[in-house]
């Protein structure tokens, strides 16, 4: 008993965090944060539309003593360990809250031209799309999503919502996703942080498919809107809490800093493709090579990579070409 996991841990008066297993995944689990009102509580994210998630949460919920009709959820970003299990949780007594690009582009993930739309960019990308035909579609984002659309209820910059003695402003933070959102409690000075900003690991800046053209830029800014900010406390989407955010900004930007100059050693004074460039930084991962990354963390991978190059074409420290069907970079 002495080794079990503990599963809800009170953070902050009236504020739970209920954390979701992710199995297989590189970030263990989620934190999915329960936070107890009078007439409404509100839950922030949900995790994996799976089973061994589904059934942590809803034990984490019961240990509480939640009333799921009484309680509403919000969704920091469109990734399925943040909002698969939406439908699972919310009936027509619920609201749930997303941005309104986040809650259309997940509503268009299920559909399966998407996904053969999404497949093909990264193809474009030098992502050889061939070789993992079937296992793309397995892809987590793909296989944990929702089962079904939902209609959301849109909160944009500013929006206040509360819950017990808390009062939460929504703060627009894109980059990690086109419509990340984080919660900023102004009087307590705390930041619900979704994967805006994490604290041992960093996060995943991908290009999206016909998402912003540099979506490293638009993370980069919501950093520096973020780092205006007074707050005393961060609760992240994963991993432990965060108390000096301005210290991990700005190691967050030195990582960043430090990544663009990688893939610039990486080109040096040849023409290559994004994945050719993903497969030559070093990830801060535990396999030995990059030909032991599993599928979808090659997919990961050169979507950042992708963010990168994008970042440094705006620059204009790359230039990008088209040659037999893909894009390829060089340093100018």
């Amino acid at each position: 008993m002495g080794g079990e996991l503990k599963i809800v841990e009170e953070k902050l008066p009236g504020i739970y965090v209920i954390k979701v297993p992710l199995p297989g995944n590189p970030l263990k689990t989620l934190n999915s944060y329960y936070i107890r009102g009078g007439d409404r509580s509100l839950l922030v994210d949900t995790g994996f539309n799976r089973e061994e998630c589904r059934t942590a949460l809803f034990k984490g919920l019961e240990s509480l003593g939640v009333s799921l009709v009484k309680t509403d959820i919000i969704i920091t970003h469109l990734h399925a360990d943040h909002c698969g299990l939406v439908t699972a949780v919310a009936s027509d007594k619920n609201t749930v809250y997303c941005s309104e690009v986040d809650s259309k582009r997940i509503n268009w993930s299920l559909s399966q031209n998407f996904w053969e739309e999404y497949f093909a960019f990264f193809g474009s990308y030098g992502f050889p799309v061939r070789d993992f035909s079937t296992a793309l579609f397995k892809h987590p984002a793909q296989k944990y999503n929702l089962d079904r659309e939902h209609d959301f209820s849109i909160v944009r910059e500013g929006d206040v919502l509360e819950a017990g003695d808390y009062r939460l402003v929504i703060v627009e933070t894109p980059g990690h996703t086109p419509g990340h959102i984080c919660l900023y409690e102004p009087d307590k000075k705390i930041l619900f942080s979704g994967d805006h900003i994490l604290g041992n690991i960093t996060p995943n800046i991908t290009m999206f498919y016909k998402g912003p053209p540099d979506p490293l830029d638009q993370y980069l800014q919501s950093l520096d809107k973020v780092d205006r900010l007074d707050i005393d406390l961060v609760l992240p989407g994963h991993r432990q809490v965060i108390k000096d955010v301005h210290q991990r900004i700005a190691e967050l930007k030195r990582h960043y800093e430090n990544r663009l100059i990688e893939v610039l050693v990486i080109l040096g004074d040849r023409v290559m493709s994004t994945f050719q460039v993903a497969s030559g930084i070093k990830w801060d991962l535990t396999y030995t090579s990059w030909d032991q990354f599993p599928m979808e963390q090659m997919l990961f991978a050169t979507g950042e990579a992708i963010s990168y190059l994008e970042h440094l074409r705006h620059q204009q420290k790359v230039r990008r070409f088209e040659h037999d069907g893909h894009l390829l970079f060089e340093r100018i």
